[in-house]
């Protein structure tokens, strides 16, 4: 590496890129010349039905095949093919063997391997680490149809199947796993995904445009081994890498200060002093040894024998040398120090990482790490990082590119008005593929999200500058599902995206936004350089329902509440045309403990929204509810806050029937907290009373104390939750008052912990308001119980309960039925609604 000479230049604006359109079209043997497939082949047949001997590129999926714009297979088939590409498909082979990989034959150019649309970790087990017993990405609901981190066995079988093929990985389990990360699920830091899949490159992010960057190369001839400077891209550099030549290293250390620093030696305390402030103390001192005056019959140096008479005073002279300095100054002046740090420039700069091994053994080095790898994912700004895995000759680099260019509007309208057949491959029959009916009549309007909530792992993906379409393209996707899609009866389920109200939302200055390095626009307060106006959001509503044929579009992603009440307007129009009864925000919690960690605005923001909200409903004349989410066991949350949490939602008539557990994902910020019990938020430090430490949420008991919190109103969690207020002293809130949080009387249940997950929440015909309609009834027999004993509440007559007092927390559903039980109701695919934010 070269040595650090020059000054690093202001940050410019972020880097122009070329136009995803301005390739010329592959036509050696490609799809433009052949004509667009109504869905990509998944079959031999299906290629002899297109005139196609071999496919030039052949992806791999976790996922059913489902063309349509959500799912990341379609969308990067579609975008290859638009490209002059042949692609085939091979959805949720069988992974045991790798003859299933070869049924499309050999691909030319290479191999795309992706998870699909969820990690598959979590897409298999629950926050407690429990298999989950379906599947929303398969055909019929199905489990089991993929392995577990299944990007890197297909990658594995892909090199089985033709050893010669270059793999290329993505999809959102790869991006986050292309640095040493911790493993919820193992619990433990796992290496790089790239170390394990063996693969040759890795696109994280939403990589159309390094996709097809890396798909002209290839099919230009250029060997895989020499694509090494794509943005939005990671590999293992191999050893003698003339492309490594003429970066600059800088240790990360030099970026973020993870280590002790040993205090200065202060030349005036004596050794016996220095002791003391360690609690100890210096017997040679103390005998004399190191004082020439208490030596007994020894004469003393000449130079020292004024110390035995006493001290005199120090005599201070110029220094001859600065003297001269001086001088020569007056004739030839220095030039003055700026104070800046001389630094390489941005764009050829590469910051190591501690190793692999480093960070698996020690968690502040592993926060440490995570602290920077945030810090670098502005693509203004952004340098490449670089961590070694092993130790000794046998060592490799995995070597991450700054992320990709962020895609123009034109660019985001190129990739979803491509032919997208919005269905599920015929071959799967009639069987459902409840991802695909929760999505088939929603529209996504942008990418990405500059909230940056730490649980979140939406900005490591898709990055936090806002990708939005244009008006024009989302309407004439809206005119395409009524026309073509079937079943639709005139109401669009969903216009957003990751945050529902961040459309066309960013930056006020260009240049402050290559230059920017926070976490987020909006925490601890929105950035006054955010730009916040909802016009254009507001226009496109009303543009979207004035078209003929839409009875009704409603907004199902998340809102951001603390943006949407900087503009009135924006609410009173959402409140008014676009709630169908029921409007899901995440506050995730009320006190600002955890509030903190998780980057999030106070409960006051809420207050105001919930005030804005009542106001227009009540103008529109519509009875509506909002909907909050909440998480349990978070980093920095105590008992005492979701005490807390469970006092507000009793006090405000929330009993939650689905709830969400922290869920350490791969590279969140929280993870780290997790792991390490450290605030990357405030910096990293071994020194006491430096950082901070934060209380993390371990074990399976204070995991389901925090979730029965949540769950106060279920019987099957009073046992837990008497202990926990008697252990902290709270006697006050056990008792059968309005104002106690939990009954001091237990009824007969199974007195076992259930899951809110949909197979294994509250039974069908189950009263879940036990509580609120649960009160024993002390003047007589309440369902077969004498008048003196606690009745059980199940056996107390169902009633309706009072419109606005009796909310559900659910995935985005209308709260279950309180009267007569119809049946289970239904809910959206476990552990992938899209969250809000």
């Amino acid at each position: 590496m070269s040595d650090l000479t020059v000054e690093s230049p202001a940050a410019p604006a972020i880097p122009s890129a070329k136009p995803i359109d301005s390739y010329k079209p592959y036509r050696l043997s490609g799809a433009k010349r052949l004509g667009t497939a109504k869905f990509l082949p998944t079959s031999r047949a299906e290629m002899d039905a297109l005139g196609w001997d071999s496919c030039d590129i052949i992806i791999v999926t976790g996922d059913a095949y489902v063309d349509h714009p959500s799912f990341g297979m379609a969308v990067i088939g579609r975008v290859l093919e638009n490209q002059g590409f042949r692609v085939g498909i091979i959805a949720q082979p069988d992974w045991l063997s790798a003859e299933p990989f070869k049924v499309l034959g050999k691909p030319n150019l290479f191999w795309g391997v992706a998870a699909g649309n969820m990690d598959s970790m979590i897409n298999r087990y629950t926050a407690d680490r429990k298999i989950r017993s379906d599947d929303a990405y398969t055909p019929g609901g199905l489990a089991g149809k993929r392995p577990d981190r299944c990007s890197a066995v297909y990658a594995q079988r892909c090199r089985e199947a033709f050893k010669e093929v270059p793999i290329i990985m993505g999809g959102i389990e790869a991006s986050l796993r292309r640095i040493a990360h911790y493993d919820y699920w193992s619990d433990k830091v796992r290496r790089s995904i790239l170390m394990d899949a063996k693969a040759d490159l890795l696109l994280y992010g939403n990589a159309e445009r390094a996709i097809i960057e890396v798909a002209h190369r290839l099919a230009a001839g250029e060997p895989v081994s020499s694509i090494t400077d794509v943005r939005g891209t990671a590999f293992i550099r191999r050893r003698k890498d003339t492309t490594a030549e003429g970066w600059f290293e800088l240790n990360s250390t030099e970026v973020d200060l993870p280590g002790r620093i040993d205090q200065h030696i202060n030349p005036y305390m004596t050794t016996g002093q220095q002791a003391a402030e360690q609690g100890g103390s210096c017997a040679l001192e103390e005998a004399g040894e190191f004082d020439p005056t208490k030596k007994p019959g020894q004469a003393l140096p000449a130079g020292q024998a004024d110390l035995a008479g006493g001290a005199k005073p120090i005599k201070i002279v110029a220094n001859p040398a600065l003297a001269a300095k001086k001088a020569a100054s007056t004739l030839m002046p220095l030039p003055e120090r700026s104070g800046k740090i001389v630094m390489p420039p941005r764009d050829r700069t590469v910051i190591r990482l501690p190793s692999y091994e480093q960070v698996a053994s020690d968690p502040v080095l592993y926060a440490h790490a995570n602290r920077v790898l945030h810090l670098e994912t502005n693509p203004g700004n952004a340098r490449a990082l670089v961590q070694r895995h092993g130790e000794g000759p046998g060592a490799q680099d995995v070597w991450i590119n700054p992320p990709p260019i962020p895609l123009t509007t034109p660019e985001m309208d190129l990739v979803f008005d491509l032919p997208y057949a919005r269905a599920p491959h015929p071959s799967y029959g009639d069987a459902k593929i409840p991802a695909w009916d929760m999505i088939r009549f929603s529209v996504n309007i942008m990418r990405g999200c500059f909230g940056g909530c730490t649980f979140c792992s939406i900005t490591e993906h898709e990055g936090r500058i806002i990708q939005s379409r244009s008006e024009a393209s989302v309407l004439k996707e809206i005119e395409d599902i009524r026309d073509k899609v079937k079943g639709f009866t005139g109401v669009i389920s969903d216009l957003g995206g990751p945050t529902a109200n961040m459309y066309r939302l960013g930056c006020a200055s260009k240049a402050i936004e290559a230059a920017c390095r926070k976490p987020s626009c909006v925490y601890p307060g929105i950035c006054q350089n955010l730009h916040t106006d909802h016009g254009p959001l507001v226009r496109m509503y009303r543009r979207a329902r004035a078209l003929p044929g839409i009875k009704k579009i409603l907004i199902g992603s998340g809102l951001r509440y603390d943006l949407a009440v900087r503009a009135p307007e924006y609410v009173k129009e959402l409140v008014t045309h676009h709630v169908g009864g029921y409007l899901k925000i995440a506050p995730e919690h009320t006190e600002s403990g955890p509030l903190t960690k998780m980057m999030k605005p106070g409960i006051g923001t809420y207050d105001r929204f919930k005030q804005m909200f009542e106001q227009f409903s009540e103008e529109a004349g519509k009875k509506q509810y909002l909907i909050p989410y909440f998480i349990a066991a978070h980093p920095g949350t105590t008992d005492e806050d979701m005490m807390n949490l469970a006092i507000w939602l009793k006090r405000n008539g929330f009993k939650a029937d689905q709830v969400q557990t922290f869920y350490p994902s791969p590279m969140a910020t929280a993870t780290a907290m997790y792991h390490s019990g450290l605030n990357p938020l405030k910096g990293i430090s071994r020194q006491a009373g430096k950082g901070e430490k934060v209380d993390i949420v371990k074990g399976e008991k204070r995991r389901r104390l925090h979730k029965a919190f949540l769950r106060y109103h279920d019987p099957n969690n009073w046992p837990l939750l008497r202990d926990a207020l008697k252990a902290m002293g709270r006697y006050d809130l056990i008792g059968n008052g309005p104002n106690h949080l939990i009954p001091n009387y237990q009824p007969v249940t199974d007195g076992g912990y259930e899951s809110a997950r949909r197979k294994n929440s509250t039974a069908s015909g189950t009263k879940a308001s036990v509580v609120t309609t649960g009160r024993v009834n002390r003047a007589g027999k309440v369902g077969g119980s004498r008048a003196s004993e606690p009745a059980d509440p199940r056996n107390i007559p169902k009633a309706q309960p009072r419109k606005g007092l009796l909310l559900t927390q659910h995935t985005g559903l209308p709260p279950r039925e309180q009267g007569e039980s119809k049946g289970r109701a239904g809910s959206s695919r476990p552990g992938q609604r899209k969250k809000p934010r």
